[in-house]
């Protein structure tokens, strides 16, 4: 089996420079098969590796994460001027990318990947996948109000008029919506056509992914059944994927 120097192939696998690799060997951040790195090694694609205990997947393994983002935090890999960015605060071992954005005042449910294929099948607006989320206002609902909405609100800025979506009302001032689409700041927009500034908005659930008991800042792996079904969900095959994950271990 093919050996590769660690220091490349940290760097191939998106956590971090060469140089900064050989920094994390040096300070013992490493760790090859439970052992303590050391500079100059080499390593294969079957060996267990480490960074600061958090597990580095292999340069061709997809991942999927359930992130909870934290409200200021933003969506971007570029805005020099974002005081916290998605990317950054996740802290990740390889380089992952967000499958569908939530504002920065948003919270909530991020799906986090390295597989283009699968965010370009998420994105696709006509696989109309359900997104939930749990909105609440500055002041009780009106049935009529939300009559208007669950039919499709016309948007000005945009110059589109939303899909049906489905709404619950759960409390006075509180509304479980699911969507199809994923128009710019839609759910805000739509509530100010009716009068209603969000106060709160939290995305709990996208396709077959729950936010389950994560809390603000968390993240957890997708596998097993939960991955199968959410690639089938989006009109892709789990072969790509190696047995191991099939099964759901880690």
């Amino acid at each position: 089996m093919e050996e590769i120097r660690l220091n490349k192939y940290l760097a191939s696998c998106g956590v971090c420079s060469r140089r900064d690799a050989d920094k994390l060997i040096e300070q013992g951040a490493v760790t090859v098969e439970g052992i303590r790195a050391v500079p100059g090694m080499k390593v294969t694609v079957q060996d267990e590796i480490r960074v600061h205990g958090k597990k580095v997947a292999g340069r061709d393994k997809k991942v999927v994460l359930a992130y909870y983002k934290p409200r200021g935090v933003v969506c971007t890999e570029r805005d020099v001027h974002a005081e916290k960015i998605v990317t950054r605060e996740l802290n990740y071992p390889i380089r992952v990318t967000y499958a569908g954005r939530l504002d920065k005042d948003s919270e909530g449910l991020l799906l986090m990947t390295n597989d283009g294929t699968l965010i370009d099948a998420m994105m696709r607006g006509i696989n109309r996948h359900d997104k939930e989320y749990i909105v609440k206002v500055t002041k009780e609902w009106t049935e009529e109000a939300l009559s208007h909405m669950r039919q499709g609100i016309y948007l000005e800025e945009l110059d589109t008029t939303t899909r049906p979506c489905q709404i619950e009302q759960i409390g006075p001032k509180t509304i479980r919506m699911v969507l199809t689409q994923g128009l710019n700041r839609q759910i805000r927009r739509m509530c100010k056509t009716q009068g209603y500034e969000v106060f709160s908005l939290k995305r709990t659930c996208v396709i077959n992914v729950n936010l389950g008991d994560l809390k603000p800042g968390e993240y957890r792996e997708l596998t097993g059944d939960e991955v199968k079904s959410l690639y089938s969900e989006c009109g892709l095959n789990m072969a790509e994927w190696n047995n191991k994950e099939m099964a759901g271990t880690s």
